[in-house]
Parts: C-alpha cells; sequence; structure tokens
C-alpha cells in the first residue's frame, strides 16, 4: 500500500513512520536548489555535456527531481541526456505527490507530468520518462542499500538526502554510504543538509573530501563532498561492462521495430544511425502484422518474463504516447486475458499492492462485455492495448538523426582495423563495413548493431542457436461499423484477437479485425502454400472458438468462406481491398530461453558489434525496452530495469 502522509496545518507533510517532516518548516523548494543543485555545481558542472547522472537517497515527494529537472530545461548549455535515480522504500500515493509538489506554481505542470506516470511501483527498478525521453527518472523501491548494492551504477553528482539520522539512522550509516560510495567516480560531488559528525566520519571513510558550506535555515551548516579516495577504487565492485561509447555514428541492421527501437533510443542521444534494410520500407518483415497486442505477462510468482513484461509495457505505453494517434495507430485501451487453462497468474495477495494499478482479476462487467460467465477465471490488464507496428516502427525511425537506406540487403559484415583520425576516449579502435552479396561496401561505421529479427542468424554467422519460427494471423475488413463486434478491447489467451481497428485514414474509415496466431517452430518458409495458410486459418478459429465462445461467431461467416483464401494476396501484404478473410504471414526468432538477446556480440574479439533481436511473439512489449537497454549499456548510463533483468537479456548469456 501507499506510505500514509499527515498534513499539518501549515501545509507540510509528515511522516508518521519516522515521526519527521518531509522538508524544512521554510518549504522543500529553497533547500532542493540550495542545498542539492547549487551544492553540486549544478547547472554549470552538466553544461555541454553528452548526459548527466544524479543520485538522490529518498525521493520523497519529488521536490528535488522537478527542480533539478526544471533547471535542465532552463539551461541552454544542458546536457543532452538527463539521469535522475532516485530511491524510495516507502512511496507516497499519487494524489499526496500531486498535494505537495502542486503548492509550488512553478513547478506545477512538471508535477502533473510525474503525477500521470506514478503508478504501479512495486518493489524493484522503475523507468519515468519525460521531455521525450530526454529525461529519465529511474526509482529505485526498496531499501537504499539493497538497491544501490544490487545495481551497476556509476552518477556524477549525488544527492544525499532522507529523514534526520535520529529519525531513520539506516540511511546514514557507514553500510548505506558504502552503498552510495560505490556508485561514485572520482569527482563524484555530493551534497546533503545536514553536518552531523557522524555523517561527516561516515563519508570520509568511504573516500569523500568533505567540506561545510553555510546552511539554508534553520541550519547553519550544510555538507559538501568530492569522491577523491586516497585508493584506487577497486574496478571489480561491479559486474564487467562494455566500455562506454560517446554519441558517434553508428549502423543498424534490420528496419522493424527492434531496429526502429534502437535507432531512435540512440538518435534522442545525440547518435547520427543509419538503418539498412533488404526491403523498401519500414517493418516489412514480422513487425508488418495488421495489427497486435502489448500487454504485461502474469504469474503467481512474478517470474523474470513477468517483471520484465511490465518494464516493457511502460516503455511502450510511453513512447507510443510520443509518437502515434490515439485511437488511429494505437489504443492504451486495456486488454482482457482469458486464462483458458484455468490458471490465476496472478499471486492471492496481488491486490494488496501497487500491482492492481497492472492487473485485476477481471470485473463482473468486463467479463459480460467479452460475453464470458462471471466464473470465467481472467485478468484485466489496465496498462495494456493494440498497436499498429509498421506505424510504430516508421513513427521512430522518422525521428532527427536517423537516416533510412531501404533496398540494401546486408550479406555479411567485415571488421577492418582503420583507427580514427582523431582518437575519441572509448571508440572502438575498429570499424566495420557492411557488405552486400557482391562484396561491395554498402556503409561503414564503428558501431553496428545487429535488428534483423531472423536474419540476425546469418550476420552472426550461426554464433547462437537461434531458432526461426513462422507465424500466421487471421483477418479481414468489418464490411460497415455495424458490422464492428461490440467488444471494445483485444483480448488474449488462446492466441488473441483485436476486434477493430482503423485500417486506413482516408474517407472510407475502414475497420479491420486480426485473430492469431500461429506459431510454426523451425518453419521459414515465405510465402506460405495454399494448405499451410487453410491449416492456419483453421488453428486460428479454433482458438477463437476458445478464447471468446460467445463473439467467435460473428466472425465465422469470414473462416467459412474458405474459398476467399485460394485467391490471397501474397503473405505480409495486405491488399487495399480485402476480401472476407486474408492471411498474413512472417518468420520470427526465438534464443533457446524466449528472452530476447541485446548486448555486445564479443567485446573482447568483435568491438563495436552490438545485436537486439529475439523478440519471438512478444516484439510489441519488449523491443522499446530493448532498444533503451542497448543504448544505456552502450553509453555507460543507469540501467531502465533491473540488473538481474538487464543480465536475462544479455549476451553475455549466450
Amino acid at each position: 500500500m501507499h506510505e500514509p502522509v499527515d498534513w499539518l496545518p501549515d501545509g507540510t507533510p509528515y511522516s508518521t513512520r519516522f515521526g519527521d517532516r518531509y522538508h524544512s518548516e521554510n518549504g522543500g523548494l529553497d533547500q532542493a536548489r540550495r542545498v542539492f543543485l547549487h551544492g553540486c555545481g549544478l547547472p554549470a558542472a552538466w553544461a555541454e555535456q553528452p548526459q548527466w547522472r544524479i543520485l538522490e537517497t529518498g525521493f520523497g515527494f519529488g521536490l528535488n527531481f522537478l527542480v533539478t529537472w526544471a533547471a535542465w530545461r532552463a539551461d541552454p548549455e544542458r546536457p543532452t541526456l538527463l539521469h535522475f535515480v532516485s530511491t524510495e522504500a516507502w512511496p507516497v500515493s499519487a494524489a499526496d505527490l500531486l498535494r505537495a509538489t502542486t503548492a509550488h506554481a512553478d513547478l506545477a505542470p512538471l508535477a502533473e507530468e510525474l503525477h500521470l506516470q506514478w503508478w504501479g511501483l512495486l518493489p524493484g527498478v522503475h523507468r519515468l520518462r519525460f521531455d521525450e525521453g530526454r529525461v529519465l527518472l529511474t526509482l529505485y523501491v526498496g531499501d537504499t542499500q539493497t538497491m544501490l548494492r544490487a545495481q551497476p551504477l556509476t552518477v556524477d553528482a549525488i544527492y544525499l538526502d532522507g529523514f534526520s539520522p535520529q529519525r531513520n539512522p539506516d540511511i546514514w550509516d557507514l553500510h548505506t554510504l558504502k552503498a552510495v560510495a560505490r556508485c561514485a567516480r572520482r569527482g563524484t560531488r555530493l551534497a546533503t543538509w545536514t553536518f552531523a559528525r557522524s555523517v561527516r566520519d561516515a563519508l570520509a571513510q568511504c573516500g569523500f573530501e568533505v567540506t561545510r558550506a553555510p546552511g539554508v535555515p534553520p541550519k547553519r551548516d550544510n555538507l559538501h563532498a568530492e569522491y577523491n579516495p586516497r585508493w584506487e577504487p577497486r574496478t571489480t565492485r561491479q559486474p564487467p561492462m562494455a566500455p562506454a561509447l560517446p554519441p558517434g555514428e553508428c549502423l543498424v541492421i534490420g528496419g522493424g521495430i527492434a531496429g526502429a527501437a534502437a535507432a531512435a533510443s540512440l538518435a534522442r542521444r545525440g547518435w547520427q544511425v543509419r538503418v539498412l534494410d533488404q526491403a523498401a520500407q519500414p517493418a516489412a518483415g514480422a513487425s508488418g502484422l495488421p495489427a497486435g497486442v502489448f500487454a504485461p505477462h502474469v504469474s503467481p510468482d512474478d517470474s523474470v518474463l513477468s517483471r520484465l513484461s511490465r518494464s516493457g509495457v511502460r516503455t511502450t505505453l510511453q513512447q507510443a504516447a510520443w509518437v502515434l494517434k490515439d485511437g488511429v495507430d494505437w489504443s492504451p485501451c486495456g486488454v482482457l486475458e482469458h486464462r483458458t487453462d484455468g490458471t490465476p497468474g496472478l499471486a492471492a495477495d496481488w491486490m494488496e499492492g501497487p500491482g492492481a494499478h497492472w492487473s485485476q482479476p477481471a470485473p463482473p462487467d468486463r467479463l459480460a462485455e467479452a460475453g464470458l460467465p462471471a466464473t470465467t477465471t481472467a485478468c484485466w490488464h489496465l496498462q495494456a492495448g493494440w498497436v499498429r507496428p509498421a506505424r510504430l516502427a516508421s513513427a521512430l525511425l522518422a525521428q532527427p538523426g536517423i537516416q533510412w537506406l531501404g533496398d540494401c540487403r546486408v550479406a555479411q559484415l567485415r571488421r577492418i582495423d582503420q583507427p580514427l583520425a582523431v582518437p575519441v576516449q572509448n571508440a572502438p579502435s575498429s570499424r566495420w563495413q557492411a557488405l552486400d552479396a557482391q562484396g561491395n561496401v554498402i556503409a561503414e561505421t564503428p558501431v553496428v548493431i545487429i535488428a534483423a529479427g531472423a536474419a540476425s542468424l546469418g550476420l552472426l554467422e550461426q554464433r547462437w542457436p537461434l531458432q526461426p519460427v513462422r507465424g500466421q494471423v487471421s483477418w479481414g475488413v468489418h464490411a460497415d461499423a455495424a458490422a464492428k463486434p461490440s467488444l471494445p478491447f483485444p483480448t488474449n489467451g488462446n492466441g488473441n484477437l483485436v476486434p477493430a481497428f482503423p485500417l486506413d485514414d482516408g474517407p472510407t474509415g475502414r475497420q479491420a479485425w486480426v485473430m492469431g496466431s500461429t506459431f510454426e517452430r523451425d518453419v521459414d518458409t515465405l510465402p506460405p502454400s495454399a494448405s499451410d495458410v487453410l491449416a492456419a486459418h483453421a488453428a486460428n478459429w479454433a482458438k477463437l472458438q476458445t478464447l471468446l465462445p460467445q463473439v467467435a461467431p460473428h466472425f465465422e461467416p469470414a473462416f467459412a468462406a474458405q474459398e476467399s483464401a485460394k485467391n490471397l494476396p501474397d503473405a505480409g501484404q495486405i491488399a487495399p481491398s480485402a476480401p472476407a478473410l486474408q492471411s498474413w504471414a512472417a518468420v520470427r526468432c526465438t534464443a533457446p530461453d524466449r528472452l530476447p538477446i541485446v548486448g555486445p556480440v564479443d567485446t573482447a574479439q568483435l568491438p563495436g558489434l552490438w545485436v537486439c533481436t529475439a523478440m519471438g511473439a512478444r516484439g510489441l512489449t519488449l523491443s522499446l525496452l530493448c532498444g533503451e537497454l542497448l543504448a544505456a549499456r552502450l553509453q555507460g548510463e543507469p540501467l531502465p530495469l533491473d540488473a538481474k533483468l538487464a543480465k536475462a537479456l544479455g549476451t553475455e548469456r549466450m
């Protein structure tokens, strides 16, 4: 549950847990600016940097974050990217957050944006994105010491905040401050409002040089410090990672959602990205699905996939809202999951915490809309919906800094040793050439990202055991608006149905539906044969009858008209004039553990070669998250998800 807050007569929030005010009785705004922002030499210290990373202990109501964000916005010399990482063991409610922050008129618009994303904060790591992904708030929900020891984090400034050492000694003790120091680089600046002797001594023991600074009333003194240990910090204190690279040129091979996500994430960070694809237009492969569903995965033990999917869904919701038109290109309308195997999916105590903001046992009204009995085992996913993948890929690739190069089939990659004319710190000492089938050079860059789906296997020279999986969906066009089923949301479980989505933006306003998909492992033949198409229609029809027995009859005429399958358009293409039933097919690829693969291929032997592939059947849920993870690993940024989950996606596991 949310942390309860008492409000004192003067409007100051008060913690009953710690018996202390959340900020000075003179208001937290002055403290945020003078103690923390200016105490860390900001905004001057971050001028013209590619990124600036701040760690805060104790998010509270987010005043320090909002003040820092406002300073970033107002600074013409601001860094390209602002990372703000904050720990919080006891998140307050969204209502209390808004009450505390909107009291400051100049911060109110930013506070409203923060409030909109303040939901579903289960224990773990959450990435909230603002200003189209250039301001990144990473919340570590849990004990500060435990969370910091579990995450590979390096920061440029530290806001040491929290309730007083007398009220909350754990956040100021030596072990916690050692965990904080673990995140510092030599030169990292730290600021805090307390000048307690125990805190000064502990920081000095951890390698900080401590100085006294004039306090903000009613405090007489504040503390400034700089990380400059007399010893050389151990390089083994965090997991080994590829050297962080500065923004530069890179090549992305693959114009589907995985490639578009990687390209967009890098372009936002100042990279110049060229995207190569063998097709003339983006999303010609598995990302060309007419429409698809994104939704969290649920499991009673909250498995790795369940936690990954929530991080993925949050990322998809954020980025789709930046670039797509609601109701036309996508809709975060929620998704009903019919648990056709009868298992509950959610843990027994799930509804007692913030997980209820993500998924709930399906309420009776949702079941009724789907024509399912009130006793049906089902989940209602509030943070879910449908999206048109090709439009998402195209919108991502339209971002500044990205150049699209279609009709470019890369047959091979070749590494050449060619040092840069002007050396750049940590930049690869070699370059990569993308070659066509005749051995001609198509493009050359220091960094290449393979995001080619099923075609990744050939470019990786069979390095990993990736499995091709062909999928076929059945889809059609509603004759008119009255012909649409009354079901207002997608349903998944045994396959998934998007009952209605706009097929085009023209005056016709045609609405279409899509049902699928088959999973044909180790099959990579395209287009499928006529018999394979008929078999796929039969399989999808059977799934639909199990998924939605009362809704299925609405689509029965289309599936019954098997003769229409004899004159199908090419698989993978959407015909301008749709017959009753159409087929769409593509080949995806999966890793042995069915999780995406993100990271450097081989840091020692193949520097500069990275991969973002094997999205399988969860590309709409995970691709945008994987693009952000790849960019974070490339640039040495705070990770957008828990380190254990990042490790589960990493190339190192292969």
